[in-house]
C-alpha cells in the first residue's frame, strides 16, 4: 500500500538558492506518514492521548534533484518493514513531473511519553498491528 500526499511548496521552505531546504523534507515525510496512518483509519493524536509517542530512531535521506518554490510536490509513503516493535516507513518525494526528487526512510518505535520506556505496538495497539500487517501484505 502506497499513500500519495500532495505538498504545496511554500516560500518559507526554500533557501537562498530558491530550492527546498533539505531539513524540510523530514517535515514532508511526517506529513506523508500521518496521511498513511490516517488512510489505515487511525489518528496519531489518539495514540498520544494514551500517553504514547512514536519517536524517530533513525532517518535516512537521499537527494536526487531540487524542488523549487511554486512547484508541486508529492510524498509517497509506505511500510518498508514492520515487526511489531519497530516500524520503518519509506518515502519518495516526486516533483511536478512525477520524477523522483528525494527518497528516504525513517524508523520508529513507540514509547511511554513520560518515561520513554519502549512498548510493543502489537500489544499496546493490536488494531494498528493488524492494519500494519495488512498494509505490508503479511496477513
Amino acid at each position: 500500500m502506497i499513500v500519495t500526499t500532495p505538498i504545496k511548496v511554500r516560500y518559507q521552505e526554500t533557501d537562498q538558492m530558491g530550492v527546498v531546504y533539505h531539513a524540510n523534507y523530514l517535515i514532508w515525510f511526517e506529513i506523508g506518514r500521518t496521511a498513511f496512518i490516517e488512510e489505515l483509519g487511525f489518528k496519531y493524536h489518539e495514540m498520544e492521548n494514551e500517553g504514547v509517542v512514536s519517536p524517530v530512531i533513525d532517518a535516512n535521506i537521499q537527494f536526487k534533484q531540487p524542488i523549487r518554490y511554486g512547484e508541486e510536490a508529492f510524498v509517497e509513503t509506505w511500510l518498508v518493514s514492520y515487526n511489531g516493535i519497530r516500524t520503518t516507513y519509506g518515502y519518495r518525494v516526486l516533483n511536478k513531473d512525477k520524477e523522483v526528487a528525494v527518497t528516504g526512510e525513517t524508523q520508529h518505535v513507540i514509547v511511554q511519553k513520560d518515561s520513554f520506556r519502549p512498548l510493543s505496538l502489537k500489544k499496546k495497539f493490536p488494531q494498528w498491528h493488524e492494519a500494519y500487517k495488512r498494509a505490508k501484505g503479511n496477513d
